[in-house]
Parts: structure tokens; sequence; C-alpha cells
């Protein structure tokens, strides 16, 4: 079988390090820790692996630069540490081979055969948090308009989309509406969140429209005059399930012009939260709405709505 070639500038370094020569003299230090921390924690072997990888790799890096794991200090592990961070090492790996190297360190330390701790002090690189993606206005907008509203599953689906926009709610609550949770006077839905945790959230005007609508022209139909407690109905006269809502979703995107790949009922969450921020929403009432039991959980969309404004600064502004 040919071997895989490496992709990144990250793994194209690795590869090459594991090629070039190990100092005798750390290969030994390296293979007495390993013997020493198996007997001391009973190590499993992947994790033993993970450290004899990282040492051996700081061990090649050093030789470059005629130094060896006994007289390294804290300026040689800082240099390649930024190095690899040049190469596009990740944060979570990063983290790993700090564990190994203070690991590694604290033992020599220990057992007397260093007097300081180079490693000490070095901090581990924040794991970065991937932000929820968002679709745009304008998509939103096309993905609206792909149901057909003259067909009574066209008119559901039409209203089941522009609900979830309009209140960003998750699929499971939203395809687990029951009808006694709509109350259309007031314009709310009481929807039960996880944790058994109740609250009430706006469905705006529109959207109050379109499930008016579905509800006097559409449901009647679908349910067959059978008397159902779901809200939403499939043409088996049953509740909507969650994967019959997620391939809904995705055929009204490719109809909308829009790559499926792209779009899924959880991003439609997402974008309800990121175009309130950037309109002007407060976040605490978002919190709200999205049955967040931290603001913490919420706050990850202001850096959403931040990367937004950045992008059009950079696009219009003469000095972006």
């Amino acid at each position: 079988m040919a071997k895989s070639t490496p992709r990144t500038p990250a793994e194209r370094r690795e590869r090459a390090s594991a090629r070039a020569p190990l100092r005798p003299e750390d290969a030994a230090l390296i293979e007495h820790f390993l013997d020493q921390v198996w007997a001391e924690q009973g190590l499993a072997r992947h994790t033993l692996d993970a450290y004899r990888r990282d040492l051996q790799g700081l061990s090649r890096w050093l030789a470059s630069r005629a130094v060896g794991l006994a007289a390294v200090d804290k300026s040689d592990l800082l240099a390649y540490l930024a190095e690899l961070a040049d190469l596009g090492y990740s944060p979570r790996s990063t983290a790993r081979l700090l564990s190994s190297m203070r690991t590694f360190f604290a033992q020599q330390v220990m057992r007397g055969a260093r007097a300081d701790d180079p490693s000490a002090g070095l901090a581990a690189p924040k794991k970065t948090r991937p932000l929820p993606k968002a679709l745009s206005e304008s998509q939103v907008e096309a993905l609206l308009g792909a149901p057909d509203p003259a067909a009574p599953l066209g008119l559901r689906d039409k209203a089941m989309l522009e609900l979830m926009y309009a209140t960003g709610l998750r699929v499971s609550e939203l395809v687990g509406l029951a009808s006694t949770q709509v109350n259309l006077r007031q314009g709310v839905l009481r929807v039960l969140g996880k944790g058994s945790r109740e609250r009430l959230v706006p469905m705006g005007e529109e959207a109050q429209h379109w499930l008016e609508r579905y509800l006097a022209e559409a449901r009647p139909l679908l349910a067959g005059g059978e008397r159902l407690d779901a809200l939403f109905v499939s043409q088996k006269r049953g509740p909507l399930g969650r994967q019959q809502f997620w391939t809904m979703v995705k055929r009204h995107a490719a109809k909308a012009g829009i790559d499926p790949a792209q779009v899924s009922p959880h991003r439609l969450r997402h974008s309800f939260a990121t175009h309130l921020l950037n309109h002007g929403a407060d976040l605490r009432a978002l919190q709200m709405m999205l049955g967040h039991s931290s603001l913490s959980t919420t706050q990850i969309y202001t850096f959403v709505a931040r990367e937004a404004l950045k992008r059009l600064h950079a696009a219009h502004h003469p000095r972006g």
C-alpha cells in the first residue's frame, strides 16, 4: 500500500523529522523515561507512543542546533514551539506536546538528572472554539422562497422554515411542537427545551402568517380529519420526524440554488441568532429565545457577528 502524501507543512515536517537520525544519548533518555512512567503510572500503549513521538521530534529538532535533551533550556523550547506554530500545528497538538515535555522534564528533575525544568511556565495555547456557520440573509430568503405554498406539503414546509428562522428553535423542538403550544392570539410559542425547561418564544408576523395559513388550509388535509396532537403532520398522518425535516431542508436548499451541504436545520438556528445580533438584538434576550442555560453559550454568536462586520469593513471601507 502506498504511503499517503503529507498534506500540511506540519505533516511534511513531521515526516521529514522521522527520517532524521536520533542522537543515541537522547534515544536512551527517552526510552528510560518511557520505562519509568510505564512502571510508575501504568500508562496505555498509545500514550507511551505519543510521548515517544513528541520527544523524538523535539530531539531531532534540537540536534540541528547541536543541543541534546539533557542540555535544552526554555529558549530552545520556545523556539521549537514557535516553529511548529508557523508550520500550522493545531492548539490541540501543541497542548499534547507540552504535556509530553512537562512530564519528561519533571521526571528528569525528580531523578536528579536536571536541576531545573525548562518547560515550567510554558503556557499551552488556547483551543479555539469553532464558530457556528450561518447562511447569508439572501441565502435564507432564497431558501424560504423555495417551497410551493399552493400545495399542502409546500405550505407546511414554508410554515416550518419560516417558523424555524423566526424563532431559532432546535430541530427537535420544532418537530415536537404540539398544537396546544401555539398561541396565535399572542403570537408566541410555548417551547419545552433541554432539561425540560419551558420558555415563551415570539414567532413574528411573517412566520405567524404562514403558520395560520398552514393550520387553516394544509393541516386539515394532511391530518385527514383525524385529531392529532402534532402541529406539523407528515403525509402518513403522523408527526414529522427530525430526519424527514432534515431531508426536506436539503431538498429546498437545492431548489434555491444553495449547496445542500451548506444547509442544515441547525444552521438555520445559527442564522437566526447571527442575523438578530447583526441587527442590534440584545444578547440576554437572544439567550432566552434560544433556550441557553448559560449566557456564555450565547456569546459565541457575538464573535460570528464581529467577523461579519470585519469582512464588511475590509470589503467596503477605503482603508479596510
